[in-house]
């Protein structure tokens, strides 16, 4: 029997997948200081709901980028959308949806971090007088301060004072929020509570974009990532896509190693012995074909899993393609 949602879709037609929601977007974006171009044609995809890491080599564009999505810089050309609004015209309606950390925190010397903190939280027009105290002992203590809150800002740590600023962020239940280089100049103890907060916003639902120089922080705490050089962006997607997509080859764990090398170079399908028993090369052949000859020769194949590059491999080949001006793999073309 034949619906009228058949008919719609078309009776055994797959419905094409939805497109994303997006926090954040950004099309044809070039900003140019006097004849220097910081940034050029940049197209950026913000998933709502995800943890994006932004990466790049210094004077990538990171930094300018993330100005001009936050209204804090106009564009020279090009289109910038934060949470369904046009930035920089409608930064008022939504601004107050962000929490943002850009280029350090500035705050008055002289005061304490606790009365810092509620300077910034008096601009905040959705916590009234009443609730500010409440709002910031939870934004201290949620970021390790509370016991120094009431030292002068001019006596913090740099890594104290990031904190501080991360703090300003979080003073109010945010939808996004946008950290330029969050873990700078924290410890490692320091840098795995910030990575803790991050995971604790993306399990609230709340979009973080993180700029960040430090790659393994990026691969432990985003889903995907935008690698940006020379002011354009080379890579983004998802960060388990991309990984996947820059490795080529294929580890089958077997017994009959030298059985299954001799049933790949039978296929002339290139591949090599490992220590848990061969590697084919993904690129005379698919995963399942490979598994196929592999079955069809007598190998006992125990598990089979995609070889994944590191991020820094990743990061390193998109930088340095983009360096020598080479054209730049496939893996650079998948998108989320």
């Amino acid at each position: 029997m034949t619906t009228s949602s058949d008919l719609e879709l078309g009776a055994g037609v797959d419905a094409p997948a939805p497109a994303p929601v997006l926090a954040a977007r950004t099309r044809g974006l070039r900003k140019v200081y006097r004849s220097a171009v910081a940034v050029d044609q940049v197209d950026l995809d913000v998933p709502a709901g995800a943890v994006l890491g932004m990466l790049g080599p210094n004077g990538s564009g990171k930094t300018t980028t993330i100005r001009m999505l936050l209204g804090l810089v106009r564009p020279t050309e090009g289109e910038v959308e934060l949470l369904g609004r046009r930035m920089p015209d409608q930064a008022a309606h939504a601004l107050p949806d962000v929490g943002a950390l850009v280029e350090g925190p500035g705050f008055h010397p002289f005061l304490s971090g606790r009365e810092n903190l509620r300077r910034m939280a008096a601009a905040e027009p959705r916590l009234s007088v009443s609730d500010i105290p409440r709002a910031v002992e939870d934004a201290l203590e949620r970021v390790g301060l509370g016991a120094a809150a009431h030292r002068r800002y001019r006596g913090y740590s740099l890594g104290m004072k990031q904190r501080l600023g991360l703090a300003g962020a979080l003073l109010v239940p945010r939808r996004m929020v946008v950290l330029d280089e969050p873990t700078n100049g924290l410890d490692p103890a320091g840098t795995r509570e910030i990575r803790k907060i991050i995971g604790e916003l993306h399990a609230e639902g709340v979009t973080v974009l993180v700029s960040s120089h430090l790659l393994a922080e990026v691969e432990a705490t985003c889903t995907h990532v935008a690698v940006l050089h020379d002011g354009s962006v080379v890579a983004q997607g998802e960060l388990a896509e991309l990984l996947e997509s820059g490795s080529p080859g294929l580890l089958v764990s077997t017994p009959d190693g030298d059985l299954a090398l001799e049933t790949l170079r039978e296929n002339r399908i290139p591949g090599r012995l490992v220590p848990e028993g061969v590697r084919a090369d993904l690129t005379a052949a698919t995963a399942p074909q490979v598994v196929e000859a592999l079955v069809r020769g007598g190998v006992a194949v125990h598990e089979v899993k995609r070889e994944r590059t590191g991020l820094e491999d990743l990061f390193a080949r998109l930088t340095e393609h983009g360096a020598d001006g080479a054209g730049l793999p496939e893996v650079d073309e998948v998108t989320a």
